[in-house]
């Protein structure tokens, strides 16, 4: 059986052979996990947050596709700079895969992952102060849940295969 690569545009390739802020944080405010287990792509975000609330350092890691990469690239560039409202309000799954010059239809989901960790992230800054501005809705976000869901589905997969090999 042969396997046809997907059509990626010459962007997403750009980005996914020369990645932007590709690497560790060590010195990051808060870090975010999302993964996506029916592709196998995970992608981990580091956010250097300056007191004022603006995001001076973005950074990721990633274990997946050329698009969970690309994605992943452009959001930290994106984010660099803005203040954590900014962020929330203004990047959308949508802009991200405009900004890397569109992606195939059944790889949306690694804008969805990527804006989901930067959202997550972000929450849990404010989780870790103890205060939540009145812009940050109480309830999770499209993105959010789609990062939260499918670590679900995650940990119940492998809790369900670590009882299998004990059998």
């Amino acid at each position: 059986m042969s396997r046809t690569p997907l059509p990626y545009n010459p962007k997403v390739l750009d980005l996914f052979r020369n990645p932007k802020n590709l690497g560790k944080m060590e010195d990051a405010t808060v870090t975010a996990v999302a993964g996506n287990p029916s592709c196998g792509d995970m992608v981990t975000f580091y956010l250097k947050i300056s007191e004022q609330e603006i995001i001076e350092k973005a950074s990721f890691e990633s274990y997946g596709c050329a698009a969970n990469i690309a994605t992943s690239s452009v959001v930290t560039e994106m984010v660099k700079g803005l203040s954590l409202k900014s962020a929330w309000e203004d990047l959308t799954w949508k802009k991200v895969t405009e900004a890397v010059g569109g992606l195939p239809s059944i790889k949306f989901h690694c804008g969805v992952l990527a804006v989901g960790a930067l959202k997550r992230a972000i929450r849990m800054y404010f989780e870790k102060k103890g205060t939540a501005p009145s812009w940050l809705p109480q309830e999770h976000t499209f993105e959010e849940k789609q990062a939260l869901e499918e670590e679900e589905l995650a940990r119940r997969l492998t809790k369900r295969l670590k009882t299998e090999e004990e059998k």
